[in-house]
């Protein structure tokens, strides 16, 4: 099993809070990592209690059963780390946790009760944040990051995306099968079950519009001309697939220097394998000669530093209509604005246009990330890092 770096983090949260819920997309490693914990937990003690862990997969006819009455079936283990899968099947069961963790408080069962898996964020959040408001701790789990696997192995994770049997799986061809086949279940089993009504097929286009568009300004009007949708069904949609952690918008910066600013978000494909699937590219050769290979490389970093900033980060790009622009800003808590202009070339050179964003906006680090091993100065307080070495300087500021 791949060591994830989330690991400390979930058992830290479950030392300090009754309930951690663990949200990622389908298939990224939430079931295995959190048995993984469930096994951990109880070898510490956690929260004084040396018993093991109960699993229930919510989307499971059985499971689901043994919670006809969830107060008194969770009651009897009481003592355990009860994890609770697609934990947003059941919104029910949130006002029922809510009463259990309190009763449990008043016992000195104050934390370590429950971990909830979760792969809607947005259902999620909405179901359980009046019912668990200073209840629960809030966790996501993207796919593989860089620095969970080996240094030799980023250009695979660029080309497979970050899902673990698609990552790890034994050939390329394989390994693109699987992406296809997620691709499918997504449109034909996830999303309907929120009550889309729109055939699967016509979503299928607009999820391959957006991966030829990677890293674009989002134009929700020229989009749904293309679909023949209306701009509200085209809203609707995206939301599904952002609420889905399939689809990032990353909005512009706001800021005071009285220059005329792009105002569309930009939008991305989370995974970089995801993306590869839908175009039909299975081989780094392919994907070399494919037009879409710079925005894949930008959307594959930009991914891999947001996942990596320290919590409360706040992130957007900056773009004005002279020509200045960042690829990605991240206003780290404590350590100020970072600007960063993301290349995949080995001899990449800042643009004149990320330049003048700096000039406009003062950040503290000026890097331009590329795919390399070196570090080295350009000038004008630039350095050029390579992705690895960045996540690793990320990484730092949260573990010194």
């Amino acid at each position: 099993m791949i060591d994830r770096h989330l690991f400390s983090s979930i058992l830290g949260a479950l030392a300090d809070s009754p309930a951690v819920a663990l949200l990622g997309p389908r298939q990224a490693g939430k079931t295995t990592l959190a048995l993984g914990v469930g096994e951990h937990a109880f070898k510490e003690g956690l929260g004084g209690r040396q018993s093991s862990s109960i699993y229930l997969d919510l989307e499971s006819p059985s499971d689901r059963q043994k919670l006809t009455d969830p107060g008194a079936y969770l009651a009897q283990h009481a003592d355990k780390l009860v994890i609770l899968d697609e934990v947003q099947q059941m919104p029910a069961l949130f006002q029922v946790l809510r009463g259990l963790i309190d009763q449990g408080r008043r016992q000195g069962l104050g934390v370590g009760r429950f971990l909830l898996l979760g792969s809607a964020t947005g259902e999620l959040l909405r179901q359980s944040s009046e019912s668990l408001a200073g209840r629960a701790a809030y966790l996501e789990l993207p796919p593989l990051q860089v620095l969970e696997v080996g240094a030799d192995q980023q250009d695979a994770l660029w080309l497979r995306g970050g899902f673990p049997d698609s990552f790890l799986a034994s050939s390329l061809a394989k390994s693109l099968m699987w992406r296809q086949n997620l691709i499918k279940t997504y449109l034909e089993r996830d999303i309907p079950s929120f009550g889309t009504r729109i055939p699967a097929e016509t979503l299928r286009r607009m999820w391959t519009m957006l991966a030829h568009q990677q890293g674009g300004l989002l134009d929700v009007s020229q989009l749904g001309k293309n679909l023949m949708l209306d701009a509200k069904t085209v809203h609707r949609y995206l939301d599904m697939l952002v609420d889905l952690m399939l689809l990032r918008r990353v909005q512009p910066w706001h800021s005071n220097t009285g220059k005329r600013l792009v105002k569309s978000p930009k939008v991305y494909v989370r995974d970089s394998g995801l993306v590869h699937a839908l175009l039909g590219i299975g081989t780094h050769d392919a994907l070399l000669s494919h037009p879409v290979v710079g925005n894949s490389w930008e959307g594959f970093a930009l991914e891999t530093l947001i996942n990596a900033a320290p919590l409360n980060t706040s992130r957007g790009f900056y773009r004005t209509s002279n020509g200045a622009e960042v690829d990605l800003l991240l206003d780290i808590p404590g350590h100020g604005l970072w600007a960063m202009e993301i290349k995949r070339g080995a001899a990449s050179k800042p643009r004149r246009g990320f330049y003048s964003a700096c000039e406009d906006l003062q950040p503290v680090k000026r890097w331009l990330v590329y795919p390399g091993a070196e570090t080295y100065p350009v000038g004008d307080g630039v350095q050029v890092i390579g992705l690895r070495a960045l996540i690793g300087v990320i990484q730092r500021l949260k573990h010194p």
